[in-house]
């Protein structure tokens, strides 16, 4: 990977050993699982360190970078950044995504028009973690997907980044925004129409600032990927748009109107003389 100034005066942790490592593993992750995702559109918002789609095949490609990163500019092989709502389905064809200047609050992308959108680290950045989910399944199309990085607050690196806003610990490197917990994702994205379709969680190591100390720290991987699975520094979780609709439940029963009744049988009989008349209802 290659440390860009600006970036790693937004993102210190990745000047660390271990933020190094934990963008490898991240890297391999959504490798995986954007790889087998299929459409035509797909955007990636924020940290431009990571590649998120460098493994997908869609052809129309693009990396979307808000206010924070304003001091940041495309390496020499990359196209420069775009400051006009994208009009779809132009990018470039198969190659590296393009740059676009936006705040992941108001994307200027139209409606249903994304099959995949990547999130690494975007959601604890943000200004409005609410708003940008709902703009994220705002342009994805029906059984669109999004996928999501985000640091456990329940972890050791959420433990180091508290005590450092509580200034206990002065050497604090991870962002100052808000953790998101992982069941409470699943929440927001349930409560967005999001289904979730896989999510699991990585790196069991605490942060480090010496290389020597991370690898001796290497064995806690294993043993936090069997014992503690939950602890892990990051998770990720992948999500699906499910189309919103009618459907009718069983069988449609019909309301048969019930026969009209036989009118009654009225038999009269008449007594002669003069004897009153006598009506029996049969």
């Amino acid at each position: 990977m290659s440390k860009v100034g600006p970036i790693i005066e937004l993102h210190p942790w990745l000047a660390l050993p271990s933020g190094q490592a934990l963008l490898d593993w991240e890297q391999a992750q959504v490798d995986r699982l954007v790889g087998d995702v299929f459409g035509f559109h797909a955007l990636q918002l924020g940290l431009p360190e990571l590649d998120g789609l460098r493994c997908n095949r869609m052809p129309h490609k693009w990396l979307a970078l808000d206010s924070r990163y304003a001091a940041w500019q495309p390496p020499a092989d990359r196209a420069p950044l775009i400051h006009e709502p994208l009009v779809l389905p132009e990018g470039l064809m198969h190659g590296a995504p393009l740059g676009l200047r936006c705040e992941f609050e108001a994307l200027p992308v139209a409606s249903n028009s994304l099959d995949l959108v990547v999130l690494p680290h975007a959601l604890e950045m943000a200004h409005d973690p609410h708003a940008t989910l709902r703009e994220v399944e705002r342009v994805l199309v029906p059984d669109g997907r999004v996928v999501i990085a985000g640091f456990n607050p329940a972890s050791l690196w959420g433990v180091s980044q508290r005590l450092g806003l509580w200034g206990i610990d002065s050497a604090l490197v991870l962002p100052k925004g808000d953790f998101i917990a992982y069941w409470r994702l699943r929440d927001w994205l349930r409560l967005l129409g999001l289904e979730v379709e896989a999510g699991g969680f990585g790196c069991y190591r605490p942060m480090s600032h010496h290389t020597s100390t991370w690898e001796r720290l290497r064995w806690m991987e294993h043993a936090g990927d069997r014992w503690w699975p939950v602890l892990g520094a990051v998770y990720f979780v992948v999500a699906v748009k499910r189309a919103r609709g009618m459907r009718l439940v069983g069988k449609l029963k019909m309301n048969r109107a019930a026969p009209a009744a036989a009118p009654a049988v009225v038999a009269q009989r008449h007594q002669r003389d003069g004897h009153v008349q006598q009506d029996v209802n049969g």
